[in-house]
């Protein structure tokens, strides 16, 4: 029915929606979020010339993106009122509708046409629920959740997963563009979190079974860089241990090599993992690997670990039996 209604309303806006022929960097774009990956990617739309406002909580993030020629706004609601495009990339589900749908949020003052373009990795039901609320503001919003991690976000050269009608995702395309390197059409709004979620769903267990793997061969007296060599020449060959592999030592530039920093939190994996685990029991489907890995990554942040970089699972393994 959701989908039904979705589809109809963009039906409805369609033909008179894109009559403009301005081009992308005669629009104002609006960022909220600007911590480890939205930071990177403001910055990006700035290097490629677009005009930005921008508002996170965090006045240093703020002066960061000013020093760069941004101009910022005090509230979500005010980079609204200025915005033609908004990108949003916000921690959780609660700080996306806390953004979009509170008194000082996006859809209070929100342009009649609008592009709302949201990065956040969030539960599908709450993309289709905020998408939903700003067509009825007169607001189009996609939901982009991304995969190629900080580093991904800083060389632009991020994977963006979109949910939304054909006619709105082209529109987008060139401020994803300015962000990212591979920008994929996933189906109707609430798809690409769908794809982000499943996504995340094989890396979490995947890091946890190389870092089993690379613990269980040091402590048997293996090199790690000749085991990690091994995998990845062999079946064993992922991305968790080609190319950032969770053992210290054995890539200097993976976040195991500086005391599992500036990646990827162990908290935001237990988080997505979360996600993973309650929409398959919404439809009643098992999870075995993904309610273990899930209770592995909890287990992590009780301990003090949610600030690490989630390839620190290694380290937790080795310290705790």
């Amino acid at each position: 029915m959701l989908r039904t209604t979705f589809n109809s309303l963009y039906r409805i806006n369609n033909g008179v929606r894109y009559m403009s022929t301005s081009t992308t960097n005669d629009k104002v774009v609006g960022f909220i979020g600007l911590g480890n990956m939205g930071g990177h990617q403001a910055m990006n739309l700035l290097k490629k010339g677009h005009k930005l406002v921008v508002y996170d909580i965090s006045k240093d993030n703020v002066q960061k993106l000013t020093e760069k020629g941004a101009t910022s706004a005090p509230t979500p609601a005010d980079v609204a009122k200025q915005a033609d495009i908004i990108v949003t990339m916000l921690p959780a589900s609660a700080h996306v509708r806390s953004v979009y749908l509170g008194e000082k949020g996006i859809l209070s003052t929100v342009k009649k046409g609008a592009l709302l373009l949201d990065s956040s990795t969030i539960d599908p039901q709450t993309a289709r629920d905020v998408a939903n609320d700003a067509l009825k503001a007169g607001a189009i919003m996609l939901d982009c959740p991304v995969s190629g991690g900080t580093g991904g976000a800083e060389a632009g050269t991020l994977t963006f997963m979109v949910g939304g009608a054909e006619t709105d995702f082209e529109r987008a395309k060139p401020y994803l563009q300015a962000m990212g390197k591979n920008i994929v059409h996933c189906g109707d709004v609430g798809t690409g979190q769908v794809a982000k979620v499943c996504n995340n769903l094989v890396l979490g267990i995947s890091m946890i079974a190389v870092s089993e793997a690379m613990n269980l061969g040091v402590k048997l007296g293996m090199d790690p860089k000749k085991l990690s060599g091994i995998f990845n020449t062999s079946s064993a060959r992922c991305w968790s241990s080609e190319l950032y592999n969770p053992c210290p030592g054995v890539l200097e530039s993976a976040p195991a090599s500086r005391g599992y920093t500036g990646g990827f939190g162990s908290a935001l994996m237990n988080k997505d993992l979360g996600l993973a685990v309650d929409s398959a029991k919404s439809i009643g489907e098992p999870l075995p690997l993904g309610n273990n890995a899930h209770q592995i990554y909890t287990m992590m942040v009780t301990k003090g670990l949610g600030g690490k970089d989630f390839s620190a699972v290694y380290e937790f393994l080795q310290k705790n039996k």
